[in-house]
């Protein structure tokens, strides 16, 4: 009676991992709604998400950042030129994308960020750096877009992820800072320091999950010895990846 009773309560919390909360998108058994304190802003943001990033539901911070923010949403594609959401959104607001380039406008500056729209959209691009130039090179609309960055001097707390660079942080991480910095400028006044608690939780739970002895989704030689993601390019300069005379 007792192996039956075990063998019960196992496949019921067997079955209880596989339930999916449609929220976060995550295993109902690792949830991270009760983490989340979503906040309204002025600005719209829109989160357009690689297809590759789409699938990775469990792990990928867009679906994390889309939760947060009120005032946002998801779209899927690579390349948007035509996609007709995307289009009236950029009819209908002062759009910009936030990605690195020498003319991008910078959020630190208090005097360049004076010159953002009070009606304005943030495009975010979630997606791996290469897919990410891949999908600005595809998008002729976006291409036509200003774009902004910020200054950061602090490392990604993805440390589940390997970044191409220890400054490159994930899509949750990025907001995090434009809107610290919108904060500082006076373009909003949001709390933003809970922001990232449900991506803390997020890498809490995967570690736990790496150390776990009974684990089986995880190679064994890994759960006693998490690998730190310090292996970075050898050259981590970002190309710019627009250019009038060479676009690459």
């Amino acid at each position: 009676m007792q192996i039956h009773l075990d063998a019960l309560i196992n496949k019921g919390l067997e079955l209880a991992m596989r339930e999916k909360c449609y929220s976060c998108m995550r295993p109902k058994s690792s949830c991270l709604c009760k983490y989340c304190s979503p906040i309204d802003t002025k600005t719209k943001f829109v989160i357009l998400m690689h297809p590759m990033e789409y699938k990775k539901v469990k792990n990928g911070t867009g679906f994390i950042t889309n939760l947060q923010l009120q005032n946002s949403e998801i779209i899927v594609d690579i390349d948007f030129t035509n996609n007709l959401r995307v289009n009236n959104l950029i009819q209908k607001y002062d759009t910009y994308v936030l990605y690195p380039g020498k003319d991008a406008i910078n959020l630190n500056s208090k005097m360049e960020s004076t010159r953002l729209s009070d009606n304005r959209l943030f495009f975010i691009i979630d997606a791996t750096w290469p897919c990410a130039k891949k999908m600005m090179k595809l998008s002729k609309n976006l291409q036509k877009l200003p774009t902004v960055s910020f200054d950061n001097k602090n490392p990604s707390k993805f440390t589940i992820k390997q970044q191409p660079h220890k400054l490159c942080l994930s899509t949750i991480e990025s907001v995090e800072k434009v809107l610290e910095a919108f904060n500082d400028s006076g373009v909003e006044e949001v709390e933003s320091s809970s922001f990232l608690n449900p991506f803390n939780k997020l890498i809490e739970y995967q570690l736990e999950c790496i150390e776990r002895d009974d684990n089986k989704n995880y190679r064994p030689y890994l759960r006693k010895n998490i690998i730190k993601k310090d292996k970075y390019k050898v050259n981590p300069e970002r190309t710019i990846f627009f250019d009038e005379e060479n676009f690459v």
